[in-house]
């Protein structure tokens, strides 16, 4: 008689193997640690999906994705090829990492208000951030002894905003709109730093600071239009 899989327990094994995959990175990460981290035997893993690379590459389509979370129709999930898990992150990097008023901003010769167009490009910088933390949060932590991903991962998400942003720091300083700085690549790298902090890693702070999501963002915000305004 073939065991019945209960439909519920598949967002639970969603939520604990992201949780997992954050703390211990691919390579570390094996399915009896998602299993204890569920409550669970490790066999039970296996009604879901067929391996860890199966388990991988399900969390990465679930990331930031509204709950409930579904199971699929046909399980266990199968063992994609490594780059099909790839693919689908340089599909939602398309998709999801569009930046329409940053890239706005960059083909405007003359600016009214450069005080409201760039509190505009961070805003929606931040809650572009904010909206994708655990996404953020999983790729950069199984970047580092995955590759393929480190290479897709820092190339099509972190360095493509980076490069926006120094583009439109540096035109606007150019025109005098903005403080110079002696490198701009370094300046966006400090703005687009900051507001990952408190956008997505203040959330897995040992120690984090107790501070409301909307103060957060208004802060940093406010804070860096401050730096980079000339007097």
């Amino acid at each position: 008689m073939a065991r019945r899989v209960p439909p519920e327990r598949f967002q639970d094994m969603i939520e604990a193997a992201t949780r997992v995959f954050i703390a211990l990175g691919y390579r570390r990460t094996q399915m009896v640690d998602v299993a204890n981290a569920m409550g669970v035997a490790k066999g039970t893993l296996y009604l879901y999906v067929e391996s860890k690379e199966a388990l991988f590459d399900a969390v990465v389509r679930h990331a930031d994705r509204p709950h409930p979370i579904p199971a699929p129709a046909e399980l266990p999930l199968r063992t994609p090829k490594p780059e099909a898990t790839l693919a689908e992150v340089e599909r939602r990097l398309a998709e999801e990492g569009a930046l329409p008023s940053l890239a706005a901003a960059l083909t405007r010769s003359r600016v009214a208000d450069v005080r409201a167009e760039l509190a505009a490009v961070l805003s929606e910088l931040y809650e572009a951030l904010a909206r994708h933390r655990v996404g953020i949060k999983l790729l950069d932590r199984c970047a580092l002894d995955y590759p393929e991903l480190a290479e897709l991962w820092y190339r099509a998400g972190r360095e493509g905003a980076l490069s926006l942003l120094s583009q439109y720091l540096d035109d606007r300083a150019r025109r005098g709109r903005l403080q110079r700085f002696e490198d701009e690549a370094v300046a966006a790298r400090i703005v687009l730093e900051t507001l990952i902090f408190w956008a997505v890693h203040r959330h897995w702070d040992a120690h984090p600071q107790r501070v409301s999501d909307a103060a957060a963002q208004n802060t940093a915000i406010q804070f860096i239009v401050s730096a980079l305004l000339k007097e």
